[in-house]
């Protein structure tokens, strides 16, 4: 009786409109789907400087920086591979990085290959495959540099055998390679000249034909001693051609405006007091202003070996007088010692100096007074570059 009771309680609530659950609102409509956009960069300043990271730590994952020495922010990166070659066209509206990749990530099969980057966009826009020789070393302005006209682009080779690929950047082809006899480097000059450099001292010069073909080649005269004084090879660009620093801190400056290279008398960064103590080092071991003549280079005291070390100060010189105009002590500014440092060329100019901590100060190129100190940027800056 109580069950049938309980069951007709139900019908009759049914039947006099007693509400039964509610059902469930229908699921909302899939989001749009996202799509990642490309932003354009604002006009060029004279005061952005792309700083090369080879990622020490982790090096099939180097990183170009993009960093804006007025507004202290990161502009954007570029995606570089393992120890890449990086440089900039003369134009500066391009990035080319000659980089390997493996297919398994560090291992597997070798493509070599030269990157173009549009840098109003920072993004690929074609690329040359390389033979499986491209130089892997630390970073210089002739692993990889155009010719002025941007006709060419030559790659250097090291297998250990040496040579240098002549590239069509426009054609996006290998056009042919140039043997260099055991000399290293692909120094540009004058519209198809090629310069690299000997463990004689002396530099081997290849002129080519409108093709990218070899015309003819001259070895100069010996500029420096490898034995008693080694240069670094991260040459400084002057008015008429580079500037190499030796290990003991002579100057040698290299005309590279005629036919051949030509060689000014060396001079001494340091005083007869200071010799053997005093000594550049790093990875990018000096910059200059080429309008004012004015050359930075980080000093460290040091003996044999210390060729890498950083700076602690950063001393200025005149290059037309060799007169020193200053010493800027870095640790007084909160930075490590120096490592690389390169200037930017308007009237009001300043002077990047990365530290052995990765950090990045940004300097009044007239005065030395640090601006702003940028941590961390990136793992192990060791080289700038200023279009």
């Amino acid at each position: 009786m109580r069950s049938a009771s309980l069951a007709t309680a139900a019908v009759l609530g049914l039947s006099f409109g007693v509400p039964a659950a509610a059902a469930p609102p229908p699921p909302p409509l899939p989001l749009p789907a996202e799509h990642l956009g490309v932003e354009r960069l604002p006009p060029r300043s004279p005061h952005w400087v792309y700083v090369y990271d080879d990622a020490f730590a982790n090096e099939i994952d180097a990183r170009v920086h993009l960093f804006d020495g007025d507004s202290y922010r990161r502009l954007g990166q570029i995606d570089a591979g393992f120890n890449p070659n990086v440089n900039l066209s003369p134009d500066g509206a391009t990035t080319v990085v000659a980089t390997t990749y493996w297919a398994r990530g560090a291992h597997g099969q070798r493509t070599d290959v030269v990157e173009f980057i549009d840098n109003t966009t920072l993004s690929p826009t074609h690329e040359i495959v390389l033979p499986p020789k491209r130089l892997v070393a630390t970073p210089t302005p002739f692993n990889i540099a155009y010719s002025s006209d941007q006709r060419f682009l030559y790659a250097a080779y090291a297998t250990p055998a040496t040579s240098f690929g002549v590239l069509d950047p426009a054609q996006s082809k290998v056009l042919g390679e140039i043997d260099t006899a055991g000399c290293i480097l692909a120094i540009p000059s004058g519209t198809y000249r090629v310069s690299a450099i000997c463990e004689s001292g002396r530099l081997l010069t290849v002129t080519l034909d409108s093709e990218g073909r070899e015309a003819s080649r001259a070895m100069s005269p010996q500029f420096f001693d490898a034995d008693r004084d080694p240069v670094f090879v991260q040459g400084i660009r002057t008015a008429s051609g580079f500037a190499f620093l030796s290990f003991l801190g002579e100057v040698h400056e290299v005309d590279f405006s005629g036919a051949q290279p030509a060689f000014a008398p060396p001079w001494s960064l340091v005083s007869a007091g200071e010799k053997g103590r005093w000594r550049p080092g790093g990875y990018q071991v000096g910059a200059l202003h080429r309008g004012l003549g004015r050359l930075y280079v980080p000093m460290h005291q040091g003996g044999e070996g210390s060729h890498k070390d950083g700076g602690t100060e950063i001393w200025v010189f005149d290059l037309a007088s060799h007169r020193r105009l200053a010493r800027w002590p870095v640790r007084s500014g909160g930075l490590g010692p120096v490592i690389a440092v390169e200037v930017s060329q308007d009237g009001a100019p300043l002077l990047f100096a990365a530290t052995d901590s990765a950090d990045v100060g940004v300097l009044d190129a007239l005065s030395g007074r640090v601006r702003h100190v940028e941590k961390h940027l990136g793992q192990t800056p060791w080289m700038f570059y200023i279009p």
